[in-house]
């Protein structure tokens, strides 16, 4: 029996407005401060406010003229370049205690700690290693974090999320003992690690409106609706995770293809997807060429600088395949389930754990003759744009305003001779 593991999942509280408020010799917890651009007027979107601004209400991306006239604040231009000394300052930190493969950078203010082989090396618990991290992060930089401990990551990132900043020293422990008590009660789902308020949606329409109603909701129906992730939010809900930190290591390595797109102005949900539907079509193109199949999409999208930050994520997929309609209905399925309604500027698909391709792998509900005729029109299409150019074939979406694959098909090469 493998031994329990811990977990701490450690956040950068209100993290850029924090490190503007440090550079002016202010404190965080008593200075009225956001950061934002003030070149945008009074509809510019917030990327943070300070901690004392939160206690009064204030949510950490919102508007400017929806913070109350009584408010009195102090704007300050993001400086990103400043955010990542910082952080650079805090994971390096986090390797005075644990080495480099026990590290996941999950994003620019929070990180993943596997302490499970130091707790005997310190001679500490893990609230007792908490604590001195916490501590040290504090003298060293001046920011405060917090930190969610559990056995596995999933725990460790939910307990830090929804308890952590209401406990005294910011650290809150969940054990497997606490997900019927404390992860069931979660709700709205939006509130859960993972589920955005696209999916929260999508669960809403099945009657699940907590973590307890997701996790005793038949997982073969959630699989049947959103394929492998279902599994994953059911598995999620009931507290399993065996992921570990190395897996996001092997990641990265793995033989993959990848398609990144740096979008001329804001996009949102419905022409972002027509962008991702674009991307997709040419990757499953190369995957075509070189006779490979994936079982792995993943999906990445980078908010306005306004904004900052964004997600990548991945899910693994039953069989390998090559099929473009239900790799792009995973990926829509990712997309749904993180994307915060925010304006988008970057998108990167990635096709990982490539496979040559055998032969049609069928399964009892799959029409053997309409998958071959599929496959011939593939080919056929594959032929013609290798013959004609790029160009040559196109979908009636890519006539919209809001496409970008004529000109990306020009720029890469669009005709052969």
């Amino acid at each position: 029996m493998e031994k329990e593991r811990h977990f701490l999942c450690i956040d950068l509280k209100s993290f850029f407005a924090s490190v503007e408020c440090i550079a002016r010799h202010l404190d965080p917890f008593t200075t009225p401060l956001v950061v934002a651009n003030p070149t945008q007027g009074n509809g510019a979107i917030t990327l943070a406010v300070s901690p004392y601004l939160k206690k009064q209400g204030i949510k950490g991306r919102t508007r400017l003229y929806e913070i109350p006239k009584s408010i009195h604040y102090t704007i300050a231009p993001p400086r990103m370049k400043l955010y990542l000394e910082k952080s650079k300052e805090v994971v390096s930190i986090y390797l005075d205690y644990v080495a480099k493969e026990d590290l996941h950078i999950y994003s620019i203010d929070e990180c993943f700690l596997d302490v499970t082989h130091y707790l005997k090396l310190y001679q500490k618990t893990d609230v007792e290693l908490a604590i001195d991290i916490l501590k040290t992060i504090e003298e060293k930089t001046g920011l405060t974090a917090t930190c969610g401990i559990g056995p596995n990551m999933l725990l460790a990132k939910v307990s830090m999320d929804i308890e952590a900043k209401h406990m005294p020293k910011n650290i809150a422990k969940w054990t497997k003992k606490d997900i019927k008590t404390k992860l069931w009660s979660i709700t709205p789902l939006s509130k859960m690690w993972g589920i955005g308020s696209r999916m929260e949606k999508h669960l809403n329409d099945l009657n699940l409106f907590s973590v307890g109603d997701l996790a005793k909701y038949d997982m073969n129906k959630l699989k049947d609706k959103f394929g492998v992730m279902g599994e994953e939010l059911w598995n999620h809900a009931n507290g399993i995770d065996t992921s570990k930190i190395s897996d996001f290591d092997s990641i990265k390595k793995e033989q993959s293809f990848s398609h990144s797109q740096v979008l001329f102005k804001d996009y949102y949900a419905e022409n972002a997807k027509l962008i991702i539907e674009e991307m997709l079509g040419v990757l499953t193109t190369r995957l075509r060429a070189h006779h490979f199949e994936t079982s792995s999409v993943a999906l990445g999208i980078g908010y306005s600088k306004t904004i900052g930050d964004g997600f990548y994520h991945h899910t693994r997929l039953e069989i390998a395949t090559d099929d473009e309609s239900l790799l792009l209905k995973n990926i829509f399925l990712l997309f749904d389930r993180y994307y915060e309604d925010l304006p988008i500027r970057k998108i990167t698909i990635c096709l990982g754990k490539l496979s040559k391709k055998e032969g049609i792998q069928l399964n009892l509900f799959e029409d053997f003759e309409q998958l071959q005729k599929q496959q011939q029109m593939h080919k056929t299409v594959d032929t013609l744009k290798e013959k004609y150019g790029k160009n040559s074939l196109l979908k009636a979406s890519s006539l919209l305003d809001d496409s970008t694959i004529k000109e990306r098909n020009q720029k890469i090469g669009g005709h052969h001779e």
